[in-house]
């Protein structure tokens, strides 16, 4: 209980020694108050406990006032100060009064609109991530992009880790991958939509941003784990286009099991209220211990009722290929984005032949069919799955 009292005014008004210059009004108005202490677990009898060690869940109310919309003053109170420096926490998640929540106008499209802007309602949006992640001038890219649109995708984004090289400026590659989803739409009658990667340092976003538009881009991606929200904020609220956020290196922010905040936070509610439109999310089946649990909590945060705040779609990434398809769409429903990479360009008969096989398995899937008896009478699908181990050759 002590500790508790010492965090919410620690992390408040006060320091670890009394000083003068508090009064009352101080006390009333902007000091944090202890509103619960729980024992994890929960024991009554002292029978029951075994060990030097115990674990405590502290529920700390802090007044809104303190930060008022800036989402950095938020975390620093949250996880800085005292929460940094004489204690281990973790931030588990944040009850936002309806008052504060109003302040974001969270995402511009929601689930709805991105349907909308993809003419999809009925089934998983497809997205591919060019591959290879980096090293690729825009014409280089634009042919990729040109064989990748040809099976079926709907939209094409860069990787995370191509931002703005000098061989490759996000403005020349919107111009030259325009061109290439306007030749493949003269062979398919399906325009593919890219989203440009504008990560970058925050002097140079908002002209990323500028020049994008210009340049005629369909969306905009952003890593807000790298970039911070509030930056995903400010150019949420200035621009009109929808914007994808990329969680990659939230790790460094939900991996201690004693400090830091917990995934579905980091990368669901506060990415959210953030206004991202969609949120690239992280899955068990990549290859990345996440608990079933968390990835499940994180599509919650991410869809279910937040006021009036519009839910973000998940996008799944990692370990996306046509054998997962069914999972994915059991465990999350249809109103997703399948991201995958490796299993387009990767597909043994090439980008195209991957990005077939992709919606061949989605197709199956939303039509109800027994999946693999189905799959059997797809070439590109039954090559796929063979190559990711889901049918033996």
């Amino acid at each position: 209980l002590k500790k508790a009292a010492a965090l919410a005014v620690g992390q408040t008004i006060g320091t670890w020694i009394p000083i003068p210059g508090i009064t009352e009004e101080i006390r009333e108005k902007y000091m944090g108050k202890v509103v619960n202490v729980f024992d994890v677990p929960s024991l009554d009898l002292a029978t029951q406990i075994t060990g030097d060690q115990r674990e405590y869940l502290i529920q700390i109310a802090y007044p809104a006032v303190n930060f008022g919309t800036d989402l950095p003053l938020l975390i620093t109170a949250l996880l800085g100060n005292d929460a940094s420096t004489s204690a281990q926490v973790k931030l588990l998640d944040i009850e936002f009064p309806e008052e504060f929540a109003r302040k974001f106008r969270g995402p511009r499209y929601g689930i709805e609109g991105i349907q909308k802007f993809a003419g999809i309602s009925n089934r998983p949006i497809l997205l591919n991530m060019i591959k290879p992640c980096t090293g690729l001038t825009p014409r280089e890219g634009a042919r990729i992009f040109y064989e990748t649109a040809l099976g079926g995708v709907d939209f094409i984004k860069d990787d995370e880790l191509f931002g703005n090289p000098v061989y490759s400026k996000p403005e020349e590659r919107v111009r030259a991958y325009r061109e290439a989803a306007e030749a493949a739409y003269e062979k398919t009658g399906e325009r593919v939509k890219y989203f440009v990667n504008i990560t970058s340092g925050a002097g140079e976003i908002m002209e990323n941003v500028k020049r994008a538009e210009d340049a005629g881009a369909d969306g905009l991606m952003i890593n807000f784990a790298a970039m911070g929200y509030s930056v995903l904020k400010h150019v949420a609220e200035h621009t009109v286009l929808p914007i994808l956020g990329h969680s990659a290196g939230t790790g460094m922010c939900f991996e201690g099991a004693m400090n830091g905040m917990a995934s579905p936070l980091a990368v669901g509610k506060l990415a959210r209220l953030a206004g991202a439109d969609i949120v690239m999310i992280n899955t068990p089946y990549g290859g990345y211990p996440l608990l079933h649990q968390k990835y499940m909590q994180t599509v919650a945060q991410l869809t279910l009722p937040f006021y009036d705040i519009k839910p973000s779609m998940p996008s799944i990434g990692g370990g996306v290929h046509p054998g997962m398809v069914e999972k994915y769409i059991r465990e999350v429903g249809k109103d997703v984005v399948l991201a995958a990479g490796g299993a387009v360009q990767g597909h043994p008969g090439g980008a195209a032949a991957g990005a077939r096989a992709m919606r061949q398995a989605i197709e199956i899937v939303m039509s109800g069919q027994p999946f693999e008896k189905a799959a059997a009478e797809k070439d590109e699908l039954r090559t796929a799955l063979t190559q990711w181990n889901y049918i033996k050759s």
